[in-house]
C-alpha cells in the first residue's frame, strides 16, 4: 500500500481580523481511502475560505474528511469542521455533494439541485438543510454544494431486512406523508424555472424519450419495446402536474429507529404526473428482500397510501398505480443499460455499474409478469 505523508488539516483566519490564512497541523485527522481523490480536485485553503466567508466566521479547521458510500451518479464527501466566530460556530458535520466522474443523462446538475432542495425544504420536506453553492471550480474542481449531515441508515437491504413479519408502519406512513408534502409544489414556480413542463401526457413523453434512446444501441431490446407499447396502450388520463422527485425509494432515504430522517438524491426531479413517484416506490424492484411489502420493501401499501392521503386529496386508482410500477420498471431498466454504458465506453470503469446492468433480465421477467393477461 503506498505510504502518504501525515495529513494536515486547513485553517482559515478571517483576513480583517488575522490578516492570513495559515496551515495548521491535526493530530488525528479521518482521512479515508479515497480521500486522495479528494485532496487532488480539492484546494482545501479556497475550501476554508469558502466555508468561512458563507458561514460569517472568523476561523474554519477542516478537521476530517471522508467518501460517503454510494452515489453512483454524484459524490458525497462528509466534513467534520470546527467553525470560530459566526452564527455557525462549533463543531459542524457537512456533506459537500459534487458531479461524480460521468453523469446520466437525465440528471440535473448540482447548481439545479441545489434550487430544489432550497424549495422542497422551505415546504417542509424532510431533506437535509441545504447551506451554499460554490460555482468556483477552483476550490473542488467541479461545481458543488454543501448541505447539512443528517444521520441515519439508508441500506435498503438493511432496511428491508429489518422491517419485521408486517414492516414498519410508522416509516411507511411518514414516507407517505412527506412524498404528498412534495406533491403540494406545483408549477409555475421561478426558482425552478430550468424544468421543462410538460406539454403533453407525461407518460407518453417518457415512453418516446426511452424509444429514442433504444434506438440509439447497436443491441435490440424486445422485451422493452413490449413493455413500452403496453405502456402507450395503457396511458392514464392527464393528471394534475407536480414536482415529483423521480428516485423516491428505499436506499434514498435515512431512516432511524424514530422514523423517517430525510429524503437524499434530488439529481432527477422534474414535473409530472404524481402517481410516478408512488410507482416508483412501491415498484417490486425497489422492495429488496422483502418483495412481500409493496411499500418500498418496508411496509405495508395500506399504511404508506394513509400517510399520503393525511396531506393529499389525490384518488389513487389501483389500475392507475400498477401503470406507473410497469413505467418504474422499465425506467430502471433503462437506467441500468445506461450504467452499464457508462462502464463499457470507458468514460467510467466501475464495477457496481457493470453489476447494474447485470439486472436487465431479471427487469424484463417483471416487465413480462406485470403485462400479461392478468394485469389490471
Amino acid at each position: 500500500m503506498k505510504s502518504w505523508p501525515r495529513p494536515c488539516s486547513w485553517a482559515c483566519a478571517n483576513p480583517e481580523t488575522k490578516g492570513r490564512a495559515y496551515r495548521t497541523m491535526s493530530s488525528s485527522p479521518t482521512i479515508s481511502p479515497a480521500s486522495d481523490t479528494f485532496a487532488a480536485m480539492t484546494d482545501d485553503h479556497r475550501l476554508a475560505e469558502f466555508i468561512r466567508e458563507q458561514a460569517s466566521a472568523t476561523r474554519v479547521v477542516i478537521q476530517a474528511r471522508k467518501r460517503l458510500s454510494g452515489g453512483a451518479i454524484q459524490e458525497n464527501w462528509l466534513l467534520d469542521l470546527l467553525i470560530e466566530g459566526g452564527p455557525w460556530a462549533g463543531v459542524r458535520r457537512w456533506v459537500l455533494r459534487s458531479d461524480a466522474l460521468s453523469a446520466l443523462p437525465a440528471s440535473l446538475d448540482r447548481e439545479q439541485e441545489f434550487a430544489v432542495l432550497q424549495v422542497v425544504y422551505q415546504a417542509g420536506v424532510k431533506v437535509p438543510r441545504p447551506l451554499w453553492l460554490c460555482r468556483d471550480v477552483r476550490v473542488h474542481g467541479r461545481v458543488f454544494f454543501l448541505m447539512e449531515y443528517v444521520p441515519g441508515s439508508a441500506a435498503g437491504r438493511a432496511l428491508s431486512t429489518g422491517a419485521g413479519p408486517q414492516g414498519r408502519a410508522q416509516l411507511a406512513t411518514q414516507l407517505g406523508a412527506n412524498l404528498a408534502r412534495l406533491h403540494q409544489v406545483r408549477p409555475p414556480c421561478a426558482t425552478l424555472c430550468f424544468l421543462s413542463v410538460p406539454d403533453s401526457s407525461p407518460a407518453l413523453a417518457t415512453i418516446d424519450a426511452y424509444r429514442r434512446y433504444l434506438d440509439t444501441l447497436a443491441d435490440a431490446y424486445p422485451v422493452l419495446e413490449w413493455g413500452l407499447r403496453w405502456c402507450e396502450l395503457h396511458a392514464p388520463r392527464s393528471s394534475t402536474l407536480c414536482l415529483l422527485h423521480r428516485d423516491y425509494r428505499t436506499g434514498n432515504y435515512l431512516a432511524s429507529e424514530e422514523g423517517l430522517e430525510a429524503v437524499l438524491d434530488w439529481e432527477f426531479t422534474g414535473w409530472g404526473d404524481p402517481c410516478e413517484d408512488l410507482g416508483w416506490f412501491t415498484a417490486r424492484c425497489w422492495r429488496f428482500t422483502r418483495p412481500d411489502l409493496e411499500a418500498g420493501g418496508i411496509g405495508q401499501l395500506e399504511d404508506f397510501l394513509r400517510g399520503y392521503h393525511e396531506v393529499s386529496s389525490l384518488c389513487i386508482e389501483r389500475s392507475r398505480l400498477h401503470y406507473w410500477q410497469v413505467m418504474a420498471t422499465l425506467r430502471w431498466a433503462v437506467i441500468a443499460l445506461q450504467q452499464g454504458q457508462r462502464h463499457l465506453s470507458g468514460e467510467e470503469p466501475s464495477l457496481e455499474l457493470a453489476l447494474t446492468a447485470r439486472l436487465l433480465p431479471e427487469l424484463e421477467l417483471d416487465i413480462l409478469h406485470m403485462t400479461g393477461a392478468e394485469a389490471p
